[in-house]
């Protein structure tokens, strides 16, 4: 049995991040051989392509924790009907200079959660588009647009309500699954 190193984006830089809560359960909910490791986004300066002759310190590091991943998980919260501006940031350090797109044919996932009734549906519709352009290799389904309740995870990430630990379990697999077969067409270098 193979495993596979998951980089994952919490798109929320709050500490008390329901989203971050949220990655907590899914690191604890994924199979065994998935290996979760997040990609801090917070320290990046704002992207402009004046930096692409010489990257600073904490976008090499970005592009260095992608490049060691074998599949990246965005966890998302929804901000104006949008991803947050900190995450759109690190996708554009990510996917630069010209022809150095870190996320190139890259396994990806996107989920989040949200307090409001539609979970972050519209949010990862533009961030799928994103990942589309980026030519990320991306789980279509299932989706996954977490209504939040307080009573739903405990703060260390623990699911407390049986059906949404059910239904995170079978995301993380379907994502090992998606994994496996597009690094059996498209293997990593």
């Amino acid at each position: 049995m193979s495993t596979y190193k998951v980089g994952y984006f919490v798109g929320s830089l709050s500490s008390t991040s329901i989203n971050r809560t949220l990655s907590k359960a899914l690191v604890a909910l994924a199979p065994k051989d998935l290996e979760l490791t997040e990609i801090p986004i917070g320290g990046l300066p704002l992207y402009s392509a004046d930096y692409d002759a010489d990257f600073p310190p904490e976008a090499r590091a970005l592009k260095d924790a992608i490049g060691r991943s074998d599949a990246v998980l965005f966890i998302t919260p929804e901000y104006n009907r949008s991803i947050p501006g900190g995450l759109k940031n690190a996708i554009d350090w990510a996917s630069r200079p010209w022809g150095q797109n870190s996320f190139d044919h890259i396994p990806a996932a996107v989920i989040g959660a949200s307090i409001g009734s539609i979970g972050t549906a519209v949010a990862q519709q533009s961030l799928r588009g994103v990942l589309s352009f980026v030519n990320a290799r991306q789980m279509t389904a299932p989706e996954a647009y977490i209504h939040y309740t307080p009573e739903m995870f405990a703060e260390s990430g623990e699911v407390l309500i049986e059906s949404t630990s059910v239904f995170l379990a079978n995301f993380m697999t379907e994502f090992r699954d998606h994994i496996r077969r597009v690094l059996t067409v498209l293997p990593r270098e």
